[in-house]
C-alpha cells in the first residue's frame, strides 16, 4: 500500500473518530429522544457550543476528505508516488487531527491556518501528479 493509501485509511478512520466526539455530546445536549427522531422538527434543546463546533468539524473533514480521495487515487492509480506526494499526505492527516481541537475551541486564526495547511497540502498533491 502507498503512503498516500495509508494516511486515507487513516483519514477514513479520524472521521469515525469525529462522529463519536460530535455525537456523544450531541446525545446528551438534545437528548436520544431527538437524536433517534426523523429529526422533521428544530430540536427542544440547544446543542453547546462546544459541540456545535465539532459537528462543523466533522462536516468540514467530510468536504475535506472528498478533495483528498481525489488526490490519492490521482498519485497512485497515475504511478505517481513520490516522497513528496506522501509527505503531503501526512501533512494533510496530521493537519487534520490538529484541526478537531482547534476549531471545537475557537482557536482563531489557529483553526484557519490549519485548515489551510491540509488544504495546500492535497492541492500539492494534485500538482505533483499532473507535473
Amino acid at each position: 500500500m502507498t503512503p498516500e493509501l495509508t494516511a486515507l485509511a487513516l483519514a477514513a478512520l479520524l472521521q469515525a473518530v469525529q462522529f463519536v466526539l460530535y455525537a456523544v455530546p450531541a446525545n446528551r445536549d438534545l437528548g436520544p429522544g431527538y437524536t433517534m427522531s426523523a429529526r422533521d422538527r428544530e430540536p427542544s434543546r440547544k446543542m453547546s457550543d462546544v459541540t456545535g463546533r465539532l459537528g462543523r468539524a466533522m462536516d468540514n473533514h467530510f468536504e475535506g476528505l472528498i478533495l483528498f480521495t481525489v488526490a490519492v487515487v490521482v498519485v497512485t492509480l497515475g504511478g505517481q508516488s513520490t516522497g513528496f506526494t506522501a509527505a503531503c499526505a501526512w501533512v494533510y492527516l496530521g493537519a487534520r487531527v490538529i484541526y478537531i481541537p482547534a476549531y471545537a475551541f475557537d482557536l482563531r486564526p489557529w483553526r484557519s491556518i490549519v485548515w489551510a495547511v491540509g488544504f495546500f497540502a492535497t492541492m500539492l498533491m494534485v500538482g505533483a501528479a499532473l507535473i
